[in-house]
């Protein structure tokens, strides 16, 4: 989880316990065309507990309109998570697209491009023995 300070372990559980919440919620309650294969990675709390970002990612569909069906419904799931979670302030959600996946993924294609091709020789593409003493 993404806490810049140290959180109170009350604030990390409930974030945890909506990260929970959400993932069963949204396959379930939510059916919007316009969401994709959501997995949610990460809810960060306002010490008050009065906003939850919630992070996300998506396997199937674009994040820009996934996003946007989630804030859009985040009102209804709000609800939901209310009754369920029975604390007496329930955070307004807002939904980020978490994009560390895809760029842990594209990380990944890089190095493995690299050690396939390049076999430890990374220097040819310097320009020669120039030396460049002008």
């Amino acid at each position: 989880m993404r806490y810049k300070k140290k959180a109170p372990a009350r604030g990390i559980r409930v974030a945890e316990q909506i990260q929970k919440d959400l993932a069963e919620l949204i396959p379930r309650e939510l059916r919007d065309p316009r969401l994709g294969f959501v997995t949610i990675t990460d809810v960060e709390l306002t010490p008050d507990y009065a906003y939850a970002t919630v992070y996300f990612s998506v396997l199937t569909g674009s994040a820009e309109t996934t996003e946007e069906a989630l804030n859009d419904s985040s009102g209804y799931l709000r609800n939901l998570i209310f009754k369920k979670l029975h604390i007496h302030t329930v955070p307004t959600l807002r939904f980020k697209h978490d994009q560390s996946v895809e760029r842990g993924a594209e990380m990944s294609q890089i190095i493995d491009r690299a050690l396939k091709g390049e076999g430890g020789g990374a220097t040819d593409s310097d320009g020669g023995g120039d030396g460049g003493g002008d």
